[in-house]
């Protein structure tokens, strides 16, 4: 991949006390060179994190972003992506990041919700891509790859993955966003604090 090749990372950061959560959009070239920054908010425990992450597609996701790469599915306590919205919106592959071993997200959900919220839930959480086991850095990875208007390609995801991530097992992009979701989470806090 050429070094100045971009990639769109997002993130968020969860303040529990207040229920609202911080998105990150971090735009960083292949090379690890950051190119943007972007931010937008969202509810703990609600169903607008699709709508911040397209937010901040009007802030960041400029021409040269070939792709997007998000920090899970179900951030902000199972504040759901609908990562078919998200390619729809975005035009270009959106690669949702998990890193660790999972049975799936349905019996959580089941647990926690109930009525309408359960079935929107499920809804968006049946119609998410299978996740694929990826080896990063001798760390396992887990990608879902939405594609609009092609077929996704788990090669390409983890071939794009591989190249934003220099060592450990989080990708560039996502590492940048987690870090300034966090560092703004905690300056609001003080701020309204």
């Amino acid at each position: 991949m050429k070094p100045g090749t971009r990639a769109l990372g997002i993130a968020e950061s969860t303040d529990e006390a207040s229920g609202r959560c911080v998105f990150c959009g971090a735009v960083v070239r292949a090379d690890r060179v950051v190119d943007g920054i972007a931010f937008e908010t969202g509810t703990v425990g609600a169903l607008d994190a699709t709508d911040a992450v397209r937010s901040l597609f009007e802030t960041a996701l400029r021409e040269d972003v070939r792709y997007v790469v998000l920090s899970g599915v179900a951030p902000a306590w199972f504040n759901l992506l609908d990562l078919d919205a998200l390619a729809a919106a975005a035009g270009r592959p959106v690669i949702a990041v998990s890193y660790e071993s999972s049975p799936g997200l349905e019996l959580a959900l089941r647990e926690h919700f109930e009525g309408d919220a359960l079935a929107e839930r499920l809804e968006i959480y049946d119609r998410l891509p299978s996740r694929q086991r990826i080896d990063v850095n001798g760390e396992s990875l887990f990608v879902r790859v939405v594609d609009e208007g092609e077929t996704p390609s788990e090669v390409e995801a983890a071939r794009v993955v591989r190249a934003y991530t220099p060592t450990g097992g989080r990708p560039e992009p996502l590492r940048v966003a987690r870090l300034a979701a966090r560092g703004a989470r905690t300056w609001r806090a003080r701020r309204e604090g």
